[in-house]
């Protein structure tokens, strides 16, 4: 609290940012040690965590107070209206000391407590079990085995201790193969199709240079494919542009020179680094944020920002990766630079679009743990966690999210999870609320003594299971299926809900999942009634029938929506009651109304059997 100056500004404006006619909230701004919290005259609460704030500025003084502008990495954007321009001016300060921590134990993640117990929060972690996972793939086999040569970090420090090579790799050929790739990323096993043997492999570039070669690696990688009795050949995939690889050997690095592997093909894919993405993103929000726009402006601008060619370019790279495992029964060793950004992006990808198991929700946990967390992709650093270096930051795991929201479109019966799932795990990769994605890789994460001090996000969403499952999915005709998007360019389409999902006073767009999943409920409510119904109606006893059926048919609305109240009392036999409306007159006589319009109504019948008026549906 040492860096709050004010806890409390009254009178504050929070502008929308759509508005015409500048339209506004009046409220209360309240400030405290881990939210900015804003309540308006209605009561309505908007919170903010500090570590969802990207930027905050604080703009010229005006007659109706002093301007204060925060963009969040969810892609919020707030603007209030302080008053007073001293509020204002410690508000701003507050805020660049809360939104930037020097260090992690200041994370929100280090002093939240849901109330759970040593055990539960243990219990928590250990959720997601990747030797569990890799059992599932039949790994270790005799093709496969798991490794020890990477238990004390020593020959990969970004590597998880357990990292799975072909049987036949000896461990001078492993640590000789580490030596010779950036940051020691050896080839080892992301992925094996079970009932084939093709595998997804991952790594990073070698130290190649212009003529450099490694007769370790050279082995490693002849390992790696005889591993795979299906095939003689496998496929090196470098996600990079042809040309960033070619610079790159400049200075000591590069790719595979064909000629001193045996039995590889070499592809290149074009997924452009971290800087031009980071780049994309911004150009895409500031045409998301501008005001006034005409249709045509912005979809020029959307296709100027770039950014769906390049989801398009990674969604290309995991299918070009499926292809090759599938229809040519080839394994595939994919790297980038270090082999933690692009290569996650594809190899993840690719798994998913070959394993049903990836769709589902605990899978889709699996997934993220095995190929991003495990792997060392640097969630700090491209989400921003620390006050570190801008550049450093990107959207890598953004576009992956956007990617898979993407097949969910195509597939709509393909995912047990719907779009909501990948929104609230995009929250929370910058939340730094749990401790799935603090630090870098995990003998980082392992010093920081997560799972000792910090929960997992994992159980938490397991929790509101009902909110995030997909009513269109459709377990068993997926169970197999091997999903082959198209990725012609009018399939790419702006992700409205990641962009503009705090944006209330756009026009709504009705989600056909919405109203599928509001329809089940309703059905369930009505399934509920029927069964209600059928249980009044056993409740008649032999021969039965009362006074209030006859007079309860009201003769503007004789349908299946009457009141029909069978009470035990003034029980009468069926000839005495027929008898009586026989004599009533006809302005009492209901019956014969209620017969006939039953009797005409579909699907509803109404008969007089063993003295018991029935209605069957």
């Amino acid at each position: 609290m040492e860096h709050i100056r004010t806890t409390k500004v009254e009178q504050v404006k929070l502008l929308d940012r759509f508005s015409t006619n500048n339209k506004s909230l009046t409220g209360t701004l309240y400030l405290t040690a881990t939210h900015l919290l804003f309540i308006d005259a209605q009561q309505k609460e908007t919170w903010i965590l500090h570590h969802h704030i990207a930027s905050v500025e604080k703009l010229a003084l005006t007659t109706s107070g002093c301007p204060l502008v925060m963009q969040c990495k969810n892609f919020r954007t707030v603007h209030f209206i302080v008053p007073r321009e001293r509020d204002c001016h410690d508000i701003y300060n507050s805020l660049l000391q809360l939104s930037k921590q020097a260090k992690y134990e200041d994370l929100y993640a280090f002093s939240y407590n849901p109330k759970q117990n040593d055990s539960e929060r243990l219990n928590g972690w250990q959720l997601i079990d990747l030797a569990e996972e890799y059992e599932r793939m039949g790994v270790p086999n005799a093709n496969w085995q798991l490794s020890d040569v990477n238990r004390d970090y020593k020959v990969c420090e970004t590597y998880p201790r357990e990292i799975y090579v072909p049987r036949t790799a000896s461990r001078p050929v492993i640590v000789g193969s580490s030596n010779f790739r950036s940051k020691g990323r050896l080839p080892v096993l992301s992925y094996c199709r079970q009932g084939t043997e093709a595998a997804i492999c991952r790594c990073s570039q070698p130290l190649s240079g212009f003529s450099a070669r490694c007769l370790e690696d050279e082995h490693l990688l002849q390992a790696i494919s005889k591993a795979n009795p299906g095939n003689r050949y496998m496929y090196v995939v470098d996600t990079r542009p042809k040309l960033n690889a070619m610079a790159n050997r400049a200075a000591g690095k590069g790719y595979e020179n064909e000629d001193n592997y045996s039995n590889i093909r070499f592809q290149f894919v074009g997924i452009e680094n971290i800087h031009v993405m980071r780049s994309s993103l911004q150009k895409l929000l500031e045409v998301n944020g501008s005001k006034g726009l005409s249709v045509n402006d912005f979809y020029s601008g959307l296709e100027s920002s770039g950014w769906l060619r390049h989801i398009k370019a990674v969604l290309d790279a995991a299918i070009f990766l499926a292809k090759a495992i599938v229809v040519e029964n080839a394994s595939v060793l994919v790297h980038c630079s270090d082999g933690w950004d692009r290569t996650s992006q594809v190899c993840s990808l690719g798994s998913l679009l070959l394993d049903s198991y990836y769709r589902t929700m605990k899978g889709f946990m699996v997934l993220i743990e095995k190929d991003w967390i495990s792997f060392g992709h640097k969630f700090s650093e491209r989400c921003g966690h620390l006050d570190g270096d801008p550049k450093e930051v990107s959207p890598v795991f953004t576009q992956f999210l956007e990617c898979v929201w993407h097949l969910t479109e195509q597939f709509p019966q393909a995912f047990e999870f719907n779009e909501a799932f990948l929104l609230q795990i995009h929250e929370h990769i910058h939340s730094c609320q749990f401790g799935n994605f603090l630090g870098n890789c995990q003998k980082e994460r392992e010093e920081l003594k997560l799972k000792e001090k910090t929960y997992s996000l994992w159980p938490c969403l397991l929790d509101d299971r009902k909110k995030y499952l997909n009513p269109l999915y459709s377990s068993n005709s997926q169970r197999l299926t091997v999903l082959e998007p198209n990725t012609v360019s009018f399939n790419f389409k702006f992700w409205r809900n990641m962009y503009h999902q705090f944006d209330r006073t756009l026009h709504p767009r009705q989600s056909v999942l919405n109203i599928i999943m509001n329809m089940n409920e309703q059905n369930k409510q009505l399934e509920e009634d029927i069964r209600d119904l059928e249980s009044k109606i056993k409740q008649c006893k032999n021969g039965i029938l009362t006074k209030d059926l006859v007079h309860a048919v009201h003769p503007e609305s004789p349908t299946l929506k009457t009141s029909l109240c069978l009470k035990e009392q003034s029980l009468l036999p069926v000839s005495d009651t027929l008898r009586a409306v026989e004599g009533s007159s006809p302005a009492d006589n209901r019956y014969c109304d209620y017969t006939e319009e039953f009797s005409k109504s579909e699907p509803a019948v109404v008969s007089l059997e063993y003295g018991v008026a029935r209605m069957t549906c």
